[in-house]
């Protein structure tokens, strides 16, 4: 099978009408309208496109620009002067800041209010959440503190770690087999069975963990999985010589991080990325802190996984029941979103900067997720 096109403009943030029946993939599962106007020779005039000058791309679709604002500086360009801020002005800013998100430490007392005669169900993020960021991926391994935190809570509840990691290196990385793991941002989700879930989701497996207990395998995107590959070799071939790029294969998705690529050198590896996903329009690209993300173009992200484990619980359709997601990145949102409709659960997001979000609450680092974790058991238990 041949896995690329030969269309000559890539997908950036919004793809091109793609033919739903030619791709074999439900309607629902698509992450844009994929209607569109035709074109008439009598009306439109076709010309060639020009070759882009260096860089111009990923310049004005505005790549560049959500790679800088991953990691904001400290210091603010103002009529000119480079202004650096000091420690009491961060400070002040992220108190405003916590005006309206809350520390969820602070405002325990109200959550746990809203978790009265209901059944909390927990979801985390990984990187930046349970563990620091660090500069190497492969080092971003969480405490056992933390570990023993994630453990006491997932006896108490329902919890799941929903990663932009593959879900066989999550679970690597936290160890535990009494959670629910998501890979993938959701693409690849290992948690409990629904008895009715196959009418409802065709991608879904019967299996059983390392327990011999029945669990439920869902992968919406298993037929991207040898486009991911390809995709995945071909950045590894033409980034391997921008020093500090590291490109990781998470099954369902690839990521290009340039955490460690000096930033002059960011027009570089954006462009790479780019030219290579013009090649493949079921393809688009996301951002993360300081990490490109190659995905498929389907309706599918962290949170729909919220929504596709709680139906597995059979949660939900029921007011009994308060979803906590706590995560840090910009691919969390989908989940703050989901339970911010409605007024569903609780987002919780963590940073020690201000910045906008989905989120109702805030904690600053992984050392506050852990307190409001064991906060959470000495409630349950009390």
């Amino acid at each position: 099978m041949d896995l690329k096109s030969n269309h000559s403009s890539p997908v950036l943030t919004d793809p091109i009408p793609i033919s739903k029946s030619r791709l074999g993939i439900h309607s629902n599962m698509f992450s844009y309208p994929q209607s569109g106007g035709s074109l008439s020779s009598g009306k439109y005039k076709m010309t060639p496109r020009k070759k882009p000058a260096k860089f111009d791309d990923v310049r004005s679709n505005g790549w560049l620009d959500a790679m800088k604002s991953s990691s904001p500086p400290r210091k603010k360009l103002i009529k000119g002067f480079n202004i650096e801020f000091s420690a009491d002005d961060i400070d002040n800013a992220y108190n405003s800041w916590m005006i309206k998100y809350p520390s969820a430490l602070k405002s325990f007392e109200q959550i746990s209010k809203r978790a009265k005669n209901k059944k909390i169900v927990v979801f985390l993020d990984y990187d930046g959440t349970l563990s620091p960021i660090v500069d190497d991926p492969d080092q971003a391994f969480m405490s056992d503190d933390m570990r023993s935190a994630v453990s006491n809570v997932a006896k108490c509840f329902p919890t799941a770690i929903i990663s932009g990691r593959s879900r066989d290196k999550v679970y690597d990385l936290v160890g535990l087999t009494e959670l629910f793991y998501a890979g993938s941002h959701g693409m690849d989700i290992i948690g409990p069975v629904n008895h009715t879930e196959s009418d409802v989701h065709p991608n879904s497996i019967r299996s059983n963990d390392q327990q011999g207990k029945e669990v439920s395998l869902f992968n919406p995107a298993r037929e991207f999985i040898p486009m991911i590959d390809e995709v995945f070799k071909t950045l590894v071939e033409n980034t391997k010589d921008i020093s500090g790029a590291k490109v990781e294969n998470h099954k369902f998705c690839a990521s290009v991080h340039y955490r460690n690529v000096e930033e002059k050198n960011w027009p570089t590896i954006a462009q790479c990325v780019h030219d290579i996903l013009k090649d493949y329009p079921r393809l688009r690209l996301t951002h993360g802190r300081k990490v490109l993300e190659i995905r498929p173009v389907i309706e599918w992200n962290k949170g729909k996984a919220v929504e596709f484990v709680l139906e597995s619980l059979g949660l939900s359709e029921t007011d009994d029941v308060l979803p906590i997601y706590i995560g840090d990145d910009k691919t969390d949102e989908d989940a703050f979103k989901v339970l911010r409709e409605g007024d569903r659960g609780c987002g919780i997001l963590v940073s020690s900067v201000p910045k906008e979000s989905n989120a109702i609450f805030s904690v600053r680092d992984p050392s506050e997720v852990k307190i409001f974790l064991d906060t959470l058991v000495e409630m349950e238990e009390a």
